[in-house]
């Protein structure tokens, strides 16, 4: 696991318990902007053309177990990004397109050459009819919601349970991992191990690992720090380093007074009781501990940025990986401070090739057009970089692949 260290902020993070069975949990909370209001409301009055329908739009369509916000959205509109026009579709019973549950049924009416979408419980196997039956009901949630997710959870659920961003001066003072029981050499689940966030001799002082009450007690553990450059500017644009487990305090740092053979007194420094409570692969002195972040609930709308967009792809997910295919995670040189937001779709561009024109008896280098080579969904933004999961490719992506708004 990789993690983000941008160059500027603040410790910040964004962390989320994993999808599925939590993912719905305060749904009906999270944030639906104006932008996305407005066209839900023109949509559903009016519906969308018939030519903005995926070819093979279904009439009807029970929603299942394993479905998706974006799979949904694939099989009846052309371009998938338009959620928020679905959803508008939906306006009269899906008021919050966080929560579509499996059971649902989705009705189809290309009537007037428009289309619109409806919604209903799925009770049987016959066609519907235009007959409807009103009376009372309860309508109740189960704290244990089951509503479906936007992405699949497994593509990203270690990019939400494992990823931060801090800048290089604090991953450079954070405590770390200084002596081993016994004189180990690498540290695996349920070992015990010793860590100090204090400095000595150093531009800038860390802070002593406290047990105090208020104070973080569970850790996570990283090492290797990188710089991830722009591909064009060469800019250090933040900081890749491995995840590598996860640690509980035990007790804090101390110190001790002795007095040697002269009866001089003298401080000894205690370090930091830790447990290493999960393992990625073995953790070693010299590992440094972040303090884990508070659990947030993320949900996501497949949409297009809101702002013009444009740039490159700067490192993909993974040792040794060159290419990225479908659910695969990039990391993408444009973050919050240039208008992204999770759930942002965007077009992966591949670069035209250069070559000759023999035609011409110049002789000229020509240059063919980018033509788009798949989509991309923005589930985590930092400042400067952003998290994109791969939703559909038609060739290999790799570092330095361009990307740019989908319409």
């Amino acid at each position: 696991m990789h993690t983000i260290f941008g160059r500027f902020s603040h410790i910040s993070i964004a962390a989320a318990t994993l999808l599925g069975t939590t993912f719905g949990l305060h749904a009906q909370n999270f944030p639906i902007t104006s932008g996305q209001k407005a066209i839900a409301a023109q949509v559903a009055q009016t519906g969308i053309p018939l030519a903005d329908l995926a070819p093979n739009a279904p009439d009807s369509y029970t929603v299942k177990r394993g479905d998706t916000l974006w799979a949904i959205s694939r099989l009846y509109l052309k371009s998938p990004w338009r959620w928020p026009e679905l959803w508008g579709m939906n306006l009269q019973d899906i008021r919050n397109p966080h929560r579509i549950y499996p059971g649902q049924q989705l009705y189809l009416d290309k009537s007037n050459g428009r289309a619109t979408l409806r919604t209903g419980q799925a009770t049987g196997d016959g066609p519907p009819t235009d007959t409807v039956r009103v009376s009372p009901r309860t309508r109740s949630e189960s704290l244990t919601d089951a509503s479906i997710p936007t992405l699949s959870p497994g593509a990203i659920e270690p990019f939400l349970t494992e990823a931060l961003i801090v800048d290089e001066l604090t991953f450079e003072t954070a405590p770390r991992i200084v002596a081993t029981q016994e004189g180990r050499v690498l540290l695996s689940r349920g070992d015990r191990a010793y860590a100090r966030g204090e400095y000595s001799g150093a531009n800038a002082t860390g802070t002593p690992l406290s047990d105090a009450k208020g104070k973080p007690l569970d850790f996570r553990v990283f090492r290797n720090a990188k710089p991830l450059k722009d591909p064009t500017t060469q800019v250090i644009l933040g900081y890749e380093a491995q995840y590598v487990g996860k640690a509980e305090l035990v007790r804090g740092e101390s110190t001790t007074q002795t007095q040697d053979k002269d009866g001089k007194t003298q401080f000894e420094i205690v370090p930091a009781t830790i447990d290493i409570v999960a393992t990625k692969e073995e953790i070693r002195v010299g590992d440094r501990l972040i303090a884990e972040p508070p659990r947030e609930l993320l949900s996501y709308v497949p949409r297009a940025p809101s702002v013009p967009i444009a740039g490159q792809i700067v490192s993909v997910y993974g040792n040794a990986v060159t290419y990225a295919a479908e659910n695969q995670v990039v990391v993408i040189n444009r973050g919050s401070k240039d208008g992204l937001e999770r759930g942002n779709v965007v077009a992966i561009l591949k670069d035209g090739e250069r070559l000759r024109d023999k035609t011409d008896s110049a002789n000229p280098q020509i240059k063919l057009p980018n033509e788009r080579n798949g989509l991309m969904m923005v589930f985590r933004t930092f400042e400067h970089l952003s998290y994109a999961l791969v939703l559909q490719v038609t060739d290999g992506v790799k570092i330095g692949d361009r990307f740019a708004n989908p319409n």
